[in-house]
């Protein structure tokens, strides 16, 4: 049988709303802190209804609440002399994301550091020709700086005869240059936030209110707000941010040994017999980024 609670008993309580249909109703449920156990709940979290929910508990001294203006101005309506607290889940939650705000704004993701060597020829030629229009166009830039075809196929670790074939194409119908999968897949991504942000801006400016906007375009309240933000990008900060993995001991070694004309396999081995126990395809992978990090300065 259900427990009949005393309501004069109870003097500190914890509040909080729980979805009954998401984004469509919710209801409100009191927790004992004490007891850490169920009191009672109603199906709404409206601020009327919850003042006078709370109204009916005549001794309460404490309620934890989560930040939400409703239940402030509930818990003031109803008991004025009552301590209101945050409850643990919603404290800890602030801190992190004032700590996380800190951190990406004080410490960019990616930070340029001022290049001190210079770069060979050979290197220029391994960071210039990521894909075969940018060959083609290198080889004809050589070509017009008075490189012969058996210097300019020495730079690109390449046969004279490949060379030639480039050397024959027309400059006006040497292909464009196309983004790597992964960086088109990010290119979409970012049209695709953006038609967002605008949709949700233009229906801010027609007088929707932001609960309205966040359910038609089915997202949360705080995504809503993020993107009326005016400050707010819809590139994230850490997009092409470096993590020091395995490889990282031995990267400017293998710059210099691709560079020299080695192939990924036999790198491969040899870093392994210095320690390396990652994949061949972390090598092709870093030298593929590390390509696009090059020409991007």
């Amino acid at each position: 049988m259900p427990v009949i609670v005393d309501k004069s008993s109870i003097t500190k309580v914890c509040v909080d709303d729980f979805a009954l249909r998401k984004r469509f109703s919710y209801g409100t449920v009191m927790v004992d802190l004490e007891s850490h156990r169920i009191i009672d709940l109603i199906p709404s979290r409206e601020t009327a209804d919850v003042a006078s929910w709370l109204a009916t508990f005549p001794n309460i001294q404490v309620i934890s609440r989560d930040g939400a203006a409703t239940y402030s101005s509930t818990a003031t309506d109803s008991h004025p002399d009552a301590i209101q607290v945050s409850d643990r889940f919603h404290l800890i939650k602030g801190i992190s994301e004032a700590i996380n705000k800190y951190i990406i704004r004080e410490f960019p993701a990616r930070i340029e550091i001022p290049l001190t060597e210079e770069i060979s020829e050979e290197r220029k030629a391994l960071y210039n020709t990521a894909n075969r229009p940018l060959r083609i166009r290198f080889v004809h830039q050589k070509k017009k700086e008075g490189l012969t075809v058996s210097d300019i196929a020495l730079l690109m670790h390449s046969c004279p005869t490949t060379i030639r074939k480039y050397l024959a194409i027309p400059e006006n119908e040497i292909p464009e240059s196309r983004a790597i999968s992964r960086e088109r897949q990010h290119q979409l991504a970012v049209q695709q936030k953006q038609r967002e942000v605008d949709e949700a801006r233009k229906l801010a400016k027609a007088g929707y209110p932001i609960e309205q906007i966040a359910t038609m375009m089915h997202h949360t309240r705080k995504t809503i707000q993020n993107y009326l933000n005016p400050g707010y990008s819809v590139t994230n900060g850490h997009y092409n941010g470096r993590i020091p993995g395995k490889l990282a001991p031995y990267e400017k070694e293998v710059i210099e040994l691709r560079s020299q004309g080695l192939t990924y396999p036999k790198i491969h081995n040899i870093l392994c017999g210095k320690g390396y126990t990652g994949s061949v395809a972390s090598l092709r992978m870093f030298m593929q980024k590390e390509r696009m990090r090059m020409q991007e300065q």
